[in-house]
């Protein structure tokens, strides 16, 4: 039965002298990268992991996080990578939900470990604290790996046992563990090689964040499958990224719409040689209609695609394809991802009319098992086999969706519904601010009122008058927002907005 180091094995079998990795000019090919991700899972398992123990991945990108990454799944345990920005309380969170004993740091996360030992020494002296590379006290674990025997590392793995905990980005609060087996993962990946035309050896570049299930199980896993050769960046940077294209003749991108939007101000992309990418696609976010206009422009060898999906599903949700992002780019999806079934319901469960809105739901091979350690919030989510994304979702008379709300953070006023993600598209040309999230604050006579939160422009002076002039021609009367707040809009690392916390911040 398939598993995902049985994958790797395989791959480094066939293809032993292909470049897997290349991350900071340092090249890893499979033969080389079975062979540490052997070791490690070897002193892993010295070091007391046993198979369905959890273990905590804290890295940013690099080659060291994908051998820590299959090293802790070869030892038969439940992988959780883990935001490597996470706060101390955000890492004692990760650490006693998934109730890991062994903790795995990337180097440059050295301080934020640190500081989470300071805050939590209880937890801390019940955790095994290794590091993936030398960083000051703590041990390098790849160094002790390396150091062993090559010898094949086997244990028995079966392709229905828990693989990996991925967290959910955290809009609506703490971030809950959504729980995926190898049958689930393996399924993303066909998925998305299905979806996005993934080719044997296929040259990937790397710079979304890989503990994200976007970067990790839509192209991180299926790009090992396929024997790619994929090209890691620790972080994205506009012209490191067109230079990495132009120089790996990189043939698969992944990125989020500001990711595609700093790169087309690169200065001199028009002399650029990017005619090798034949695959860009987006998500988290839509792509506003002129800047995919750009995009074509600037890359007219390539198909853009759109994936728009939850981690719940694997990732899995919907998509457009390169000629519907051309018709309709600021829509959601069209099409469910391949062996993904789509239905968007009324309160009753029933499919909704075109025209209409209702809830987005959807089942399929990649959905998954629960939300670790919570059978109430998973019985919430998944019912009859269906995931409820909660996510609002608009269809017309063609079939595209677009998404139009959360489903708790829909507002209504005086009996009426206000989808705040129509109010802030409408509302993001305001030349006086640089960001906004619409939210509400209960009212007595209307139930709720809707309120803009603002950051100015450099040098903007946005007033409630001023944006509610603007919004005139553009909404309903009922809403345009009656309260203007100034503040930063948090963002989760995947560029959501956390509602949550404004809400918090008004009530307060």
């Amino acid at each position: 039965m398939p598993t995902l180091p049985g994958i790797l094995r395989t791959t480094a079998h066939t293809y032993p002298d292909r470049p897997a990795l290349t991350f900071e000019g340092r090249t890893t090919t499979y033969r080389e990268l079975d062979s540490r991700v052997d070791r490690l899972a070897a002193e892993l398992a010295s070091r007391g992991l046993r198979p369905g123990d959890r273990l905590v991945v804290l890295s940013g990108n690099s080659d060291s996080f994908g051998v820590g990454v299959y090293g802790g799944l070869r030892a038969s345990a439940i992988v959780a990578p883990v935001n490597p920005k996470s706060a101390a309380a955000e890492v004692e969170h990760f650490i006693t939900d998934t109730g890991a004993n062994i903790l795995l740091v990337g180097p440059e996360c050295a301080d934020a470990v640190a500081a989470w030992i300071a805050a939590h020494p209880e937890t801390a002296a019940t955790t095994t604290v290794l590091s993936l590379g030398p960083a000051g006290d703590l041990e390098d674990v790849l160094a002790a790996a390396d150091a062993r025997p090559d010898n094949e590392f086997t244990l028995e793995i079966r392709e229905d046992d828990d693989a990996l905990i991925i967290y959910t980005s955290g809009t609506t609060g703490k971030p809950k563990g959504a729980l995926f087996d190898h049958h689930r993962v393996i399924w993303v990946g066909v998925n998305a090689g299905i979806a996005f035309g993934l080719r044997l050896h296929d040259r990937i570049l790397q710079v979304a964040p890989l503990y994200h299930s976007a970067a990790l199980n839509l192209l991180f896993f299926p790009g090992v499958m396929i024997g790619a050769h994929q090209v890691i960046h620790s972080a994205f940077h506009p012209v490191t990224t067109v230079d990495a294209i132009q120089e790996h003749r990189i043939q698969v991108f992944f990125g989020v719409p500001t990711m595609y939007a700093f790169m087309l101000r690169v200065p001199d992309l028009a002399d650029r040689d990017l005619s090798s990418l034949r695959i860009a696609f987006y998500g988290a976010a839509p792509m506003p209609g002129s800047m995919a206009e750009k995009l074509f422009a600037a890359f007219p060898d390539t198909e853009i695609n759109q994936a728009c999906g939850q981690t719940e599903g694997g990732p899995g949700g919907i998509i457009l394809t390169h000629e519907d992002v051309k018709r309709k780019p600021t829509t959601s999806g069209r099409f469910p991802i391949p062996n993904t079934e789509i239905r968007v319901v009324d309160a009753n469960g029933d499919d909704v009319a075109p025209g209409e809105v209702g809830e987005m739901i959807m089942r399929g091979e990649t959905m998954m098992k629960g939300y670790w350690n919570r059978p109430d919030a998973t019985a919430q989510t998944v019912v009859d086999g269906w995931v409820h994304t909660g996510d609002l979702t608009h269809v017309d008379d063609e079939g595209f969706m677009t998404i139009v709300d959360r489903l708790k953070d829909m507002i209504i006023t005086g009996g009426k519904n206000v989808y705040s993600a129509e109010v802030e598209n409408a509302l993001a040309a305001y030349p006086e601010i640089a960001d906004l999230a619409i939210i509400s604050r209960p009212h007595e006579e209307f139930g709720e009122t809707v309120v803009a939160v603002v950051t100015p422009a450099e040098g903007g002076n946005p007033t409630l008058e001023g944006l509610r002039e603007f919004a005139a021609p553009l909404l309903s009367e009922y809403k345009i927002p009656r309260e203007l707040l100034i503040n930063e809009i948090p963002r989760n690392p995947s560029g959501k907005i956390q509602k949550h916390k404004l809400r918090e911040t008004i009530s307060a």
